[in-house]
């Protein structure tokens, strides 16, 4: 990813080794500036990115809270920013990604390329909404609201730090815990996943075998990974965003949260190219089809069914339980994960999801429905026997003299199939 653009190195002292890294990586122009100036470099500046380039508080309360302020404010694509620390100061930012200060600064420059790659991508969605409402199209609404409140966290560990790291965690992001490496690679495949920590208990040869799998696939690349113990050497290429860390908790969490929002916030951006790039007929929450896309394509599929003689069934998804508004989020959207090509859904205006299965007759429906209720139900689940959920599904499939209405009446009324 190019670094083109200016960036803003702040530091009180000439950070010159930095400055000489980031041009030969082809950033261009870049400024440095001490605290008291940042934010005016800020405002003249218009950077693409800033960095922090000396651990510790800053000289300047008034001047962070300020840059603090513009970076969080920005119009536009958002401004990565990333910050040195150590082990006795966190980044001076609390926006900020965090880079080690003993970190080479080859590694930053990848963390920072990752970055950039975000920024690149809400700068297209910018401008595909643009163009978008200029062209007419019916908008799709941008999901608001912090990126942290989508994001997942697992937290794998069989070690005496494994209680605290999940309270630490559980308490800044929705997590999933695993006790062994096979259980944390089936939670990889099963779920949306934003960063990965790694506890102790864990040999190092199966950690290292663990990154290696995550290095390998191109899912996992730039996903935030945190390790708790010595450096395993040979994955600075694949994995720019991982770091070994001490054993505090807390000190883990707050240098990760910032990483993880960000890799949220760039499932969002996917989630709303793909809406706006298919005219708006997907919902940017839950990657399904908005409810009125629904029922266009469920009428046409209804004709078609009529026309050729084929099978067309419908299913309705409604959840007992402890849920807010996060876990049906999650069922919604691993539903989108794991429907058919020839599947479509959406998820109802009283939360209830509604799947049409084409092709397919009340037979092939209920073995199909089964599958994806259970997988939805395991994506709203939170951990914790208080956290069951019950997946009520109801079917119904096409009649020869069915209308949408009638179809609909009958998948609206009573429990056909249940998921328990």
């Amino acid at each position: 990813m190019s670094l083109h653009g200016p960036l803003i190195v702040v530091a009180e002292s000439p950070a010159t080794a930095l400055v000489a890294a980031l041009g030969d990586a082809g950033a261009f122009p870049i400024v440095e500036a001490k605290w008291a100036d940042a934010p005016t470099a800020f405002v003249s500046v218009k950077p693409s990115a800033v960095i922090i380039a000396e651990p510790g508080p800053p000289v300047s309360e008034a001047s962070s809270r300020m840059l603090c302020l513009q970076i969080a404010t920005v119009v536009g694509p958002i401004v990565p920013t990333i910050a040195f620390a150590n082990e006795e100061f966190a980044a001076a930012l609390p926006v900020a990604l965090t880079a080690d200060a003993g970190m080479p600064v080859a590694r930053m420059i990848k963390r920072l390329q990752s970055a950039m790659r975000v920024r690149a991508l809400h700068a297209t969605v910018l401008r595909r909404i643009e163009l978008f409402v200029a062209n007419g199209g019916n908008m799709p609404l941008m999901p608001v609201g912090d990126a942290l409140d989508d994001a997942t966290v697992l937290v794998a560990g069989r070690g005496p730090l494994y209680p605290a790291l999940s309270v630490a965690m559980g308490e800044q992001a929705k997590m999933v815990g695993a006790l062994s490496v096979e259980s944390a690679a089936k939670h990889l495949n099963e779920r949306d996943i934003d960063g990965i920590v790694i506890g102790d208990g864990f040999s190092p040869r199966m950690i290292e075998a663990f990154l290696t799998v995550l290095a390998q696939d191109s899912r996992f690349h730039e996903i935030p990974i945190a390790v708790i113990g010595d450096t395993i050497p040979g994955f600075d290429d694949e994995l720019p965003n991982i770091d070994f860390v001490g054993s505090d908790p807390s000190r883990l969490v707050s240098r990760m949260i910032p990483m993880v929002r960000m890799r949220a916030f760039e499932s969002r951006l996917k989630r709303m190219l793909k809406s706006l790039e298919a005219d708006g007929i997907f919902d940017p929450d839950t990657g399904l089809l908005t409810p009125e896309s629904f029922w266009r394509d469920l009428n046409k599929s209804m004709t078609e069914a009529a026309d050729r003689s084929q099978a067309l069934s419908v299913a309705r998804y409604t959840f007992d339980g402890a849920l807010d508004a996060r876990a049906q989020l999650d069922g919604a959207r691993m539903a989108s994960r794991v429907i058919r090509n020839i599947d479509f859904g959406c998820r109802d205006e009283d939360g209830s999801l509604l799947i049409a299965f084409t092709q397919t007759d009340l037979r092939g429906a209920n073995v199909v429905a089964r599958r994806l209720a259970a997988a939805i139900k395991t994506a709203m689940m939170q951990n914790g026997p208080q956290n069951r959920v019950t997946a009520n599904v109801t079917l119904a499939s096409q009649k020869n003299d069915d209308t949408l209405d009638s179809l609909m009446q009958r998948v609206m009324g009573s429990r056909m199939v249940a998921a328990e």
